[in-house]
């Protein structure tokens, strides 16, 4: 069991070491480095072992978060490996990537700062990894049946990794050049090392899945499949294309040159920190991002290490406060004001205000964003008289987060959409009407969190692998990832 006084010994909460601000703006690399043995175990002993513990409840993967922070603290790295795997396909992206709702529902966050988890998750995974622990395992049996997934993101990677493991055959499809799908390139290589991806993908190679990059399904291309013609080549297809296509900035303006969706931005600037020429360019430009996720905040930093003049981040909602507000009571994952690593760096976070007009030169490209302070009330925003002014812009990304897949991926007419813009399925993951096609992540849940994107790819599988098998299957099916039956 857990050390019983672990959280009243160690009050303090050690978050992950960073590398200073300076040197990290100068590279690409990564922002965090590894936290010392002594540190991490003495972290993961804050750990309370709770009777009830609702970091389970805050995880959509169910990780076993007290057994393998236990194990960690005992320093049994071999075994914290085991138990952190047995629900979690990639704990090194949701370590690096996710933003812990585990932590919010930690037990010891009632009194005390939470926790560390993500840190220990990340620390048990790249020290298997460096331990040589993470290897191939493949099937007992082949079952004959053949399986192709659409899209190589976590949710695609997720499912494939399950359905290979349980005996089919696996091809995965990616309409880029190398897999990954959004990690690969929507990630900052200052929030995840491309190596940390490819080590993975190592194992799963390792394990018989295929892959094919370069082939859009619905595309045109010479080497494309249309939806239909992988419906008859294969037994049952997944589609994890992710949500893909951007919200647009409706404002008088939008069209001038010099305004952006951010991952027009971020994938040209993903591939030059992995040695490719420069796309669009920050260097020397007043920067202003609209849109206060997650998104614009990978803008924020990507912006910074090209050497913008300035960088502004404009978000609609008002600043948030520091505490949990009552309207989201432990262990709700709360909308409190939060300071990520690229707000660290500089620039400017503007909160309270709607972006009203975009204003150009002669050129026809963005010179200022008019923007007002207001509120928004039932969906509609109060802009407050008096409050009007314009700020510098030379590029302008537009970071309102995504409307759903790309049509193409549906076939010709398309397949249904929920009233989000996903993909309908039904309660097992499939298409109504569409023999052996199933929805995972994003596609058909709509824009959420990575650790979603997995638990749903696991959910996924095992669906395909009752469909295929004709039987209940054995794969594990997150408890929480369940795909509720949706109406258009």
């Amino acid at each position: 069991m857990a050390d019983p006084k672990g959280f009243l010994k160690y009050r303090d909460r050690e978050p992950q070491p960073s590398r200073p601000v300076p040197v990290r703006i100068m590279d690409w690399k990564e922002v965090h480095t590894a936290q010392d043995d002594a540190t991490l175990r003495r972290q993961a002993s804050r750990c309370m072992d709770c009777g009830i513990p609702f970091c389970h409840q805050g995880c959509p993967l169910g990780n076993l978060i007290p057994e393998w922070n236990d194990l960690a603290r005992r320093g049994n790295f071999r075994e914290a490996i085991e138990r952190l795997h047995a629900t979690n396909n990639f704990p090194e992206f949701t370590g690096r990537l996710c933003p812990a709702p585990c932590e919010t529902a930690c037990v010891l966050s009632i009194t005390q700062p939470a926790v560390t988890i993500k840190q220990v998750e990340v620390s048990i995974i790249d020290r298997a990894f460096e331990n040589g622990l993470v290897t191939p395992h493949e099937p007992e049996w082949l079952s004959g049946k053949t399986v192709a997934v659409v899209g190589s993101g976590p949710a695609g990677l997720a499912a494939a990794q399950q359905l290979s493991r349980a005996g089919h055959t696996v091809l995965v499809y990616e309409r880029d050049d190398a897999v990954g799908g959004l990690l690969r390139y929507g990630i900052p290589e200052f929030k995840m090392e491309k190596s940390v991806l490819d080590r993975r993908l190592v194992q799963l190679r390792g394990e018989g899945i295929r892959f094919r990059t370069n082939v859009t399904i619905g595309g045109g291309g010479p080497d494309d499949f249309s939806l239909s013609e992988l419906q008859s080549r294969f037994d049952a297809v997944v589609l994890a294309t992710g949500t893909t296509v951007p919200r647009p900035l409706s404002i008088d303006g939008a069209e001038l040159d010099g305004v952006h969706p951010a991952m027009d931005f971020l994938v040209p600037a993903n591939r030059e920190a992995l040695g490719a020429e420069r796309g669009i360019s920050a260097e020397g430009k007043h920067v202003v991002i609209v849109g206060g996720g997650d998104t614009g905040a990978d803008c924020y930093g990507t912006a910074i290490r090209q050497g913008a003049a300035s960088v502004t981040q404009l978000d609609i909602r008002p600043q948030p406060t520091s505490e949990r507000p009552g309207a989201h009571p432990w262990p709700m994952y709360p909308l409190v004001h939060r300071v990520g690593d690229s707000h660290e760096e500089g620039g400017e976070r503007v909160f309270g205000v709607n972006t009203v007009e975009a204003v150009g030169g002669d050129d026809g490209s963005v010179t200022h964003l008019q923007i007002v302070n207001g509120e928004r009330v039932d969906g509609v925003f109060d802009a407050e008289s008096g409050t009007e002014r314009h700020i510098a812009a030379d590029l302008v990304l537009v970071a309102l987060g995504f409307s759903g897949p790309d049509d193409v991926a549906g076939g010709p007419g398309g397949l249904s959409r929920t009233a989000r813009g996903a993909f309908v399925r039904d309660d097992e993951y499939a298409v109504p009407g569409q023999e052996g096609l199933f929805v995972a992540g994003d596609a058909g849940r709509g824009q959420s969190l990575i650790v979603w994107a997995i638990a749903e790819g696991r959910a996924c599988a095992s669906s395909v692998d009752a469909y295929l098998t004709g039987s209940h299957s054995t794969l594990p099916f997150p408890v929480r990832a369940t795909a509720a039956p949706l109406t258009v």
